[in-house]
């Protein structure tokens, strides 16, 4: 370290700017004085090192607007070319360029498809990539599992048009095993094309070992809402693990509603100013209550689906006639937890059906998505015939149907039959603060119910 004398020489210097220049002019610089010299003409600035320092560990962006469409064949003479030449690279040859990655995706590579030099070795190479593939894709392509994707390498037809009519041809095709035919990969919807496409290309961003913050502008737009959810478990599944994604959308089924804290919005903020609209420009907020019904739209839509899938439905539902009926469920269940007994499983969420001739309706709206669904009714005199029918539709599964008739034993039943008749009067008068001249009692609920 330097000592009072040597620091004293260059107290001037503020910054190590000046200190390099404060430096160069000491009339007799100390050995210590000429180290430091050495070491800041070595290192540079302060700043400089910081900077350096900060730069090294900025991370890349990569971003997309357009996405590539993947072609659905090469020709591979000329493809190898353009590998060769570097063309390959090119913004022309983007489409060609993603079938080389689809190859490789599949586990067969045009190096592979070249040296193979038997029938046998080649048609199962063929065919393991083609299953391969298949596996990947069908994992986030949800909308129809009847799909194959088949890798097929073969001489080109005289007959076809160029470059596809000379050398040998590598050509994806799309096997429906539903309705038994093929279709060339370009041929498919624009939806499963962009979809395919995508998660070719992303698969290598994804190997690739340094992370990046990858920004897509409005992915997924030729996508069914189905396939958008798809889509955003691709990205929280294999490229969130290694990678940043921050992406724009206006479509409701592109909001993760089970992951709000990561929304935000973006908006044309203007200032009324007496009669006159001033800019105030683009604001990005995370609070998300926005004034304007246009920003806020995919936000309403993602909930409006999320909880009508969730909120009122779970995925353990019982099905009741009516909001009162939670409430007595609710209660029961919390005087027999305080009891030490078993209450219903927190698990479980209750939803009013509106009635019993509502539950089917429900069960057949709800039920496709996968969910535990539980019925618990009241039966009355006209119901029994309904409720066979329910129970021979199986729109539930065997032994998800209950009756309060079942329970007690009685060929007809409420939820309130669970109370024994003095102990429901009691709560009755209550609840409703009667006094003596209104006072219910066991002889007045029988004769009402009689009547």
């Amino acid at each position: 370290a330097l000592d009072a004398p040597e620091r004293s020489a260059l107290a001037s210097a503020s910054t190590s700017t000046e200190l390099i220049e404060v430096l160069k002019k000491l009339p007799s610089p100390t050995v210590k004085h000429e180290a430091l010299a050495q070491h800041l003409a070595k290192t540079g600035t302060v700043t400089a090192q910081v900077e350096k320092f900060i730069l090294s560990r900025l991370p890349k962006f990569m971003y997309f607007s357009s996405y590539d469409r993947m072609d659905g064949a090469i020709q591979l003479d000329a493809t190898r070319q353009l590998i060769g030449d570097g063309r390959i690279l090119n913004d022309s040859n983007r489409g060609t360029r993603l079938f080389v990655d689809f190859l490789e995706y599949a586990g067969v590579s045009m190096e592979e498809i070249a040296s193979v030099s038997t029938y046998e070795t080649f048609n199962a190479r063929l065919q393991a990539a083609s299953n391969n593939i298949t596996d990947q894709i069908l994992e986030y392509w949800t909308q129809n599992p009847d799909l194959n994707v088949v890798v097929r390498v073969e001489q080109a037809r005289p007959g076809d048009a160029a470059p596809f009519n000379t050398g040998t041809v590598a050509r994806a095709r799309i096997d429906n095993n539903l309705h038994r035919v093929d279709t060339p990969f370009s041929e498919r919807s624009a939806g499963f094309v962009w979809f395919f496409s995508f998660l070719v290309k992303f698969a290598r961003v994804r190997n690739d070992p340094s992370p990046v913050v990858l920004l897509l502008d409005e992915p997924g737009l030729t996508l069914h809402g189905k396939a958008q959810a798809d889509l955003l478990r691709f990205f929280k599944d294999k490229l969130a693990p290694h990678h940043q994604i921050i992406y724009s959308t206006h479509s409701p089924f592109m909001v993760p509603a089970d992951e709000f804290a990561s929304v935000r919005i973006v908006e044309d903020q203007v200032e009324l100013k007496g009669v006159r609209r001033v800019p105030l420009g683009t604001k990005v907020r995370d609070d998300v209550l926005s004034r304007d019904p246009d920003t806020l739209f995919p936000l309403q839509g993602a909930l409006g689906y999320d909880i009508s899938q969730s909120l009122f439905v779970g995925k353990h539902t019982l099905l009741v006639e009516g909001p009162g009926d939670i409430l007595y469920i609710q209660a029961l269940s919390e005087a027999l937890r305080r009891r030490g007994r078993a209450g219903l499983d927190s698990r479980w969420i209750i939803c009013p059906a509106g009635g019993i001739d509502k539950i089917a309706p429900f069960v057949a709206l709800f039920g496709g998505n996968a969910l535990h669904i539980a019925v618990l009714s009241d039966q009355a005199g006209g119901d029994k015939k309904k409720i066979e029918q329910m129970r021979r539709s199986e729109i539930l599964a065997a032994g998800h149907f209950h009756t309060m008739a079942d329970h007690l034993e009685r060929p007809e039943a409420d939820i309130e039959d669970l109370f024994e008749p003095d102990v429901f009067a009691a709560l009755l008068n209550e609840c409703y603060s009667l006094g003596e001249a209104n006072k219910l009692t066991v002889a007045t609920l029988a004769a009402a119910d009689i009547s």
